[in-house]
């Protein structure tokens, strides 16, 4: 295990909200949707919260203006520059939980260890993984087709290098990205194993 994961295994209450869930009367989690860019995190995520009824704050907001100048440049960052982010993250969590809240972030969380520090912000079990997964190709494209962002298509690979899957210990699931995000959802549901989450609003499609 990372010393920097060891030396933070107890969690802060301290950080900022940036969203507004309900209070849920049964036990508050955490659920963080994970992934390399391009698998749509921030809209599976953002989505998911508005389902479970859950605060939502995006991850790539915890970034400091350095790491986002960085990546914008097309550097890939490194450890030093992911523990202050992951440990906002996770106090933001921990602040959440302990406000009695659910919550929803979309974060990278490429390593076991960034995650076990994630883990840190409530006792086990309570912070969920969901893997966003996709073939190469899709992420590239989505990549590609996003205007504006910092991440650049050419870190896709770097991130598929540094990329550890969740392990058959780790509280959590993968998912496939191919569906469309409120299918995506719905299966994220099932698989929490949430009867309490509202419906996805339908579409004239669905009819």
């Amino acid at each position: 295990m990372d010393t920097d994961v060891t030396e933070t295994a107890m969690f802060s209450t301290q950080g900022s909200a940036q969203g507004s869930g309900q209070t849920s009367s049964s036990t508050p989690r955490a659920v963080v949707v994970m992934g390399v860019a391009g698998s749509g995190k921030t809209t599976v995520a953002a989505l998911l919260a508005g389902r479970l009824g859950a605060s939502f704050a995006e991850g790539d907001d915890f970034h400091s203006p350095a790491n986002v100048a960085k990546m914008a440049a097309g550097h890939p960052l490194d450890d030093d520059d992911r523990w202050p982010w992951l440990r906002g993250i996770r106090d933001w969590f921990a602040k959440e939980l302990n406000e009695g809240r659910s919550a929803v972030v979309p974060c990278s969380a490429l390593r076991r260890g960034y995650r076990e520090l994630l883990a840190t912000a409530g006792p086990p079990g309570t912070v969920r993984f969901v893997h966003l997964t996709g073939s190469y190709d899709l992420l590239r494209t989505r990549i590609q087709g996003r205007a504006g962002h910092f991440m650049k298509p050419e870190m896709l690979d770097s991130q598929l290098a540094t990329l550890e899957p969740l392990h058959d210990d780790e509280a959590g699931f993968a998912v496939d990205v191919t569906p469309r995000p409120d299918e995506i959802v719905d299966e994220i549901l099932h698989r929490l194993g949430d009867p309490e989450a509202t419906p996805a609003p339908t579409t004239p499609e669905d009819h």
